[in-house]
């Protein structure tokens, strides 16, 4: 009778239109900061109306199935292989993508991919108001077309074509220098410019972390090591105009594989936000047993000081870890003085920490 009733609801509720039980959503564990909502951002994503291969409510969907805040359908103005199938339209990816994104309470950011030879290579524009306004064959009168329309604009996947080709060149500083470049995409799919890194950090650029997916996205066992390509952009409000201000000041951090690349700013309340450590447990003559709660998607590695202290604690995703640490001969255990190695503020420059065990 009970297993009838069930499947008279779930009939009911396809008939009302109501999503599919197969379509569930995978929260993604960033916590917020303090003064600051934490947004699950990828601003750089193809459909059918550029060079992709799939329709624009499909991005959308798989944003929501996969935790997303934000994303923003970047199709090429100058390349568009489908044109001879396709009535090609600059904004109708954006058009099409509108209504289920409002729907699926997913911020949708209107953009478009500059696409030029290397170097100097190609550019995002979003939150533009009108993407048709940037098709020029002039490479700066497009920025400047973008400028007009107060556009946030990205550097992409620097070296995609090999070191010398994407390094820092003439048309960025350009560029840099009129205020036409806000952003570094320093991660691209499965790919890390270690390079571009420091440009970002030395001209306090944000920096971005994006899937830039032209397939359909494959369902697969999300893991530390094993995600989607993101942007985390630190918000006041979950607004279009919120995710706005943020970027503009820079407010980012890219996460790839099992790392984080942002400001020291941004990463260290993330830390504090993330990591919860518990009162002693357990006392003996020479050990304390003290949980530790990782509340966000990293395995977290901590390369601590001190003679007498681990040197190495990893604290897994989402979860609780029972450290064992020496205890003092007498009085409170001391601060530990760490590094998290996987938190990246400059190139080969980790994040650092001060990890205090709380009175029992």
């Amino acid at each position: 009778m009970r297993f009838s009733m069930i499947l008279s609801l779930v009939a009911v509720g396809a008939g009302a239109g109501l999503a599919p039980a197969a379509d569930v959503r995978r929260e993604i564990q960033f916590p917020d900061l303090p003064n600051a909502r934490t947004l699950k951002c990828d601003l750089h994503m193809h459909t059918v109306f550029s060079d992709g291969l799939v329709w624009p409510t499909v991005r959308v969907k798989e944003a929501w199935r996969q935790g997303l805040d934000a994303i923003a359908i970047t199709d090429h103005i100058e390349y568009l292989p489908h044109k001879t199938d396709m009535n090609i339209k600059f904004n109708r990816s954006y058009e099409l993508a509108e209504d289920a994104a409002k729907l699926m309470n997913i911020l949708l950011v209107r953009g478009v991919e500059i696409t030029r030879d290397t170097p100097p290579g190609h550019f995002n524009a979003i939150f533009l108001k009108d993407n048709a306004l940037l098709d020029t064959k002039d490479f700066y009168e497009v920025f400047d077309r973008a400028a007009r329309q107060q556009a946030f604009i990205t550097w992409n996947h620097p070296g995609w074509q090999g070191l010398e080709r994407g390094k820092w060149g003439e048309a960025q500083t350009r560029l840099f220098e009129r205020k036409q470049l806000h952003a570094i995409e320093i991660c691209n799919g499965d790919e890390f410019y270690a390079e571009a890194f420091p440009w970002a950090v030395e001209r306090n650029l944000a920096v971005l972390g994006c899937s830039d997916e032209h397939e359909p996205f494959r369902d697969e066992i999300v893991t530390p090591e094993n995600h989607r390509t993101l942007t985390l952009v630190f918000a006041r409000e979950r607004t279009l105009d919120g995710l706005r201000e943020a970027m503009f000041a820079g407010q980012t951090a890219a996460w790839w594989k099992n790392q984080l690349f942002g400001r020291d700013q941004e990463l260290a309340p993330l830390f504090a936000a993330s990591v919860e450590v518990s009162p002693v447990r357990k006392r003996t003559a020479d050990s304390l047993w003290v949980e530790i709660k990782n509340r966000c998607e990293i395995d977290i590695r901590l390369e601590c000081d001190g003679k007498d202290k681990p040197r190495l604690i990893v604290l897994p995703a989402r979860a609780t870890s029972l450290v064992v640490f020496p205890a003092p001969a007498t009085g409170d255990p001391e601060p530990l003085n760490c590094r998290v190695t996987n938190f990246l503020v400059g190139p080969n420059r980790p994040l650092n920490v001060r990890l205090e065990i709380p009175r029992s």
